[in-house]
């Protein structure tokens, strides 16, 4: 008999506690239980499993902006985790609104711990009654591998493979490539099989769960697990047979489907880019990976902590933007070559960075767009110019209301080919003599008026000096703009545009903002 949310609600041990359900409190009666773990870390997510009630003091969460209590949210949810309970009290005298907001939307059981109960004696409780279950939950996933693997020795396809972890697990189970195309599909008997790839679904079934299992190829990611369990089915049993039934399914995949073995060799490509390894190596995995060799490209870096909802976004963008594509996932980091055309590759470079700026708003998602590249050969450099940029191009100050940084959520890197050049090439001490040198008087007019003539400097300056464009850019009335810029040019010697110290005010107040 699976243990429910609100069966551990219930239990003396956590009815001390006083709990409350603050979101998705209709999933509580029907949320199945795997475990019960606790921690104070925030970055727990990847650590887990899914199908845990999770038990935190909310101590972290105190001091945690709330951008990072909403991803937090975020990640649970994406992992699978059952519930959340915080503990309130001193620390976080109530659950943040966000974060209650965000639970909901998510689907997650947030629940208020409003008294101190020892964790450790919830956990001991319950946990002794759970795995009792997971003993038995484990002989039928072994069951289900070995059917699987005794379907697989006598020639049977995925589809016949995953039917008998359909019937297993009473659930619908799709099998899916990083691009969200279908490779294989089942159902139990009687079932008509939905779309499970996708991230929006129409469940035949009330309240159907939702579980997504990685399937690594020789230590590559190459496709993904999803099975769709109804309300009344044991969600957990369903997980624990999806986990057994990896090895059986990479298997398959390495028998029957070449493919998958692109995708593989692409994998193996972007790592080996990554690494820097020589050019034979890239060429040659290039080859296993159908990407040619000698063909123009450029390096795409995708920086997220919801890493696996964005793979399928930016993986189908790759396949309709690019010519050809190879892609590598690692933890919160996608990392890609794209294909350019031939013929206008800056004109198909564009055209993919105004893709990605396509991409569904996440938080914290950051790309960068390398620099182009000839061949696989110079991949490597593209790569490493993309990451510098996220580097340089990292939220700070910026004029005009809200603030909020100068990067944006895709950057180019060649918008900071003159930070990428000073930052190799000078060293900060020589970066910091050259600002004070050109733009002393500046700086210390900021610094003892709290101004931001600096800032206008530099939006000046990027905008081409055009002066009716920096001051919409800055927010503010052109006359103003105006008095600003006086200001300036009598603090930096005059004007700049008749000194010939343009190009050397320009370069000082870009330096200026790397520090």
């Amino acid at each position: 008999m699976s243990i429910r949310l609100q069966d551990v609600l219930n239990h003396p041990t956590l009815a001390a506690a006083d709990p409350i359900v603050r979101a998705a409190a209709g999933r509580a009666a029907r949320t199945q239980l795997r475990w019960v773990h606790s921690s104070e870390i925030l970055d727990i997510a990847p650590l887990l499993d899914g199908g845990e009630l999770l038990l935190t003091g909310g101590e972290a969460l105190a001091l945690a902006s709330e951008d990072r209590r909403v991803t937090y949210i975020h990640q649970l949810a994406e992992r699978g985790v059952a519930a959340l309970a915080i503990e309130t009290g001193v620390a976080l005298p109530s659950l943040p609104s966000l974060m209650v907001s965000a639970a909901e939307a998510a689907g997650l059981p947030l629940i208020e711990l409003r008294k101190v109960v020892p964790f450790v004696s919830v956990m001991q409780a319950i946990n002794s009654s759970l795995v009792s279950e997971s003993v038995s939950q484990l002989r039928q996933a072994d069951e289900a591998s070995h059917a699987m693997a005794v379907e697989l020795a006598h020639g049977g396809g995925l589809d016949r493979i995953l039917a008998v972890l359909a019937g297993i697990a009473h659930a619908e189970v799709t099998l899916a490539s990083l691009t969200g195309v279908t490779l294989a599909s089942a159902a139990p008997e009687n079932t008509i099989v939905g779309d499970t790839a996708g991230s929006s679904i129409s469940a035949p079934q009330e309240y159907a769960r939702l579980i997504r299992i990685d399937v690594p190829v020789r230590g590559i990611l190459a496709a993904q697990l999803v099975l769709r369990v109804p309300a009344d089915e044991d969600e957990n049993l369903a997980r624990t047979a999806g986990k057994r039934s990896v090895d059986i399914l990479a298997l398959a995949m390495l028998q029957r489907m070449s493919p998958g073995l692109r995708e593989v060799a692409g994998a193996a490509l972007i790592r080996a880019v990554d690494s820097g390894s020589q050019p034979w190596r890239l060429q040659q995995l290039a080859s296993a990976a159908g990407i040619p060799a000698s063909e123009p490209l450029a390096a795409v870096v995708v920086r997220s902590d919801l890493s696996q909802q964005l793979r399928s976004s930016v993986e189908q963008l790759l396949a309709r933007a690019a010519r050809f594509h190879a892609s590598y996932v690692d933890n919160a980091e996608l990392l890609a070559v794209v294909g350019l055309a031939g013929d206008a590759p800056e004109e198909s470079r564009q055209r993919l960075l105004a893709a990605l700026l396509e991409l569904p708003a996440m938080d914290g998602m950051q790309a960068a767009v390398g620099p182009l590249a000839t061949g696989i050969s110079d991949a490597p450099w593209s790569l490493s110019e993309a990451k510098l940029t996220l580097e340089l191009a990292a939220p700070r100050e910026e004029p005009g209301p809200g603030g909020g940084g100068w990067l944006h959520p895709v950057v180019d890197a060649e918008a900071f080919a003159v930070e990428r050049l000073a930052v190799q090439s000078l060293d900060p001490d020589q970066r910091r003599t050259f600002v004070r040198q050109q733009l002393g008087a500046l700086l210390d007019h900021d610094a003892q008026r709290h101004s931001r003539l600096l800032d206008t400097l530099a939006v000046w300056m990027d905008s081409g000096c055009n002066t009716a464009l920096a001051a919409r850019e800055l927010h503010v009335e052109r006359q103003s703009m105006h008095q600003r810029l006086r200001r300036i040019f009598d603090l930096c010697g005059g004007d700049p545009r008749t000194t010939g110290r343009l190009a050397a005010l320009h370069l000082a107040a870009r330096l200026a903002r790397l520090s």
